[in-house]
């Protein structure tokens, strides 16, 4: 049996930049997904969340409109396997990480998927090699409009600073294309006093992101200038980070936040839970993926009372951010 797990990732400073270019800071979840793949049996088939299907033939690969099985059908169509032809196999994926949450959720399960799926064909890739090809397989195959975060984030996990100039998911990915460059910061402050409050409401990030990509690739000045602007405030939470001045790191995340709300970024659950992390003390808050609904981030000295002030303020569910492993496959008897 093959196992692969995968965390879910917040945006510390610096998103949504991964879609332009740009630098982000993220840290992992303690949060995970998880896939089996128990080899030799009888068929391929795979489980997603508890909805099952047995693939026969090329057809049953097809996407299927809001299913969740589609995570599955697109690894396997893009890493080619083929009924009567591929070695037979059973997968199933669940996950602890909320889903349309902003949290990189569908990621992580992308990621666990492809993890086994390489085992189990005994193809090897890098690290970087296996990012580019879950963010290939979201983009290109499942049609999500995302950045490069998410998929560096499910592969290396960690606290990283990532930086992604050359890179705009306007541009075609191919063998040309330049790799993120990640910097892991874990050793220089593990994971920062941080806290995670979900609101309650889902979304879908490739509809959050679509319609601010679009005014981007229209020149929209603001749009171009607010994401240059997130970028660099990024680069600056690195110094932060690696002295440890914790005050300045708030400061960048309330500046990154304001761009972001102004561009139209974030959503009337999200400011809530924002304005009372403020009030009640947090050095900076901001929303931790996409907006619309999903999860914010705030960095606190009292992470408890914190947790308590947002639960109050109608949180749906507290979190806290660590930095734990990327993807991880391993076999097992």
């Amino acid at each position: 049996m093959i196992v692969a797990t995968s965390p879910g990732r917040c945006g510390l400073i610096g998103n949504p930049t991964d879609m332009y270019g740009g630098s982000v800071i993220s840290c992992s979840t303690s949060e995970r997904a998880t896939c089996t793949l128990e080899q030799d049996t009888q068929d391929i088939s795979i489980t997603v969340s508890g909805e099952q299907q047995v693939m026969r033939k090329i057809e049953d690969f097809d996407l299927k409109e809001d299913d969740r099985l589609n995570v599955a059908r697109g690894v396997l169509s893009a890493l080619e396997v083929v009924p009567g032809q591929t070695r037979p196999f059973h997968l199933e994926a669940v996950t602890e990480i909320p889903m349309q949450a902003g949290l990189a959720g569908s990621t992580a399960i992308l990621a666990t998927i492809v993890g086994c799926v390489l085992a189990h064909l005994e193809i090897r890739l890098s690290p970087y090699e296996t990012a580019e090809l879950i963010r290939k397989i979201e983009y290109d195959v499942l049609h999500i409009v995302c950045g490069f975060q998410d998929h560096y984030m499910a592969t290396f996990g960690g606290l990283n600073y990532m930086d992604f100039r050359g890179k705009n998911n306007a541009q075609p990915q191919g063998p040309d294309s330049p790799l993120a460059t990640i910097e892991p910061l874990d050793k220089y402050m593990n994971t920062p006093p941080l806290i995670l409050a979900h609101t309650g409401v889902k979304h879908h990030s490739g509809t959050v992101h679509r319609t601010i990509r679009d005014r981007w690739a229209a020149g929209e000045t603001a749009v171009i200038d607010g994401n240059t602007e997130i970028a660099r405030i990024a680069r600056l939470g690195k110094r932060a980070l690696m002295t440890g001045d914790l005050e300045i790191l708030g400061e960048l995340m309330n500046r990154n936040h304001a761009i972001q709300r102004d561009l139209g970024g974030s959503g009337e659950a999200n400011e809530t839970l924002i304005k009372a992390a403020r009030n009640a003390g947090a050095l900076g808050a901001k929303l931790a993926g996409a907006g619309g609904g999903g999860t914010i981030i705030a960095l606190s000295d009292d992470v408890q009372g914190m947790g308590d002030a947002l639960m109050a303020a109608g949180a749906d569910r507290i979190m806290y951010p660590v930095a734990s492993p990327g993807l991880t496959v391993s076999i097992r008897c």
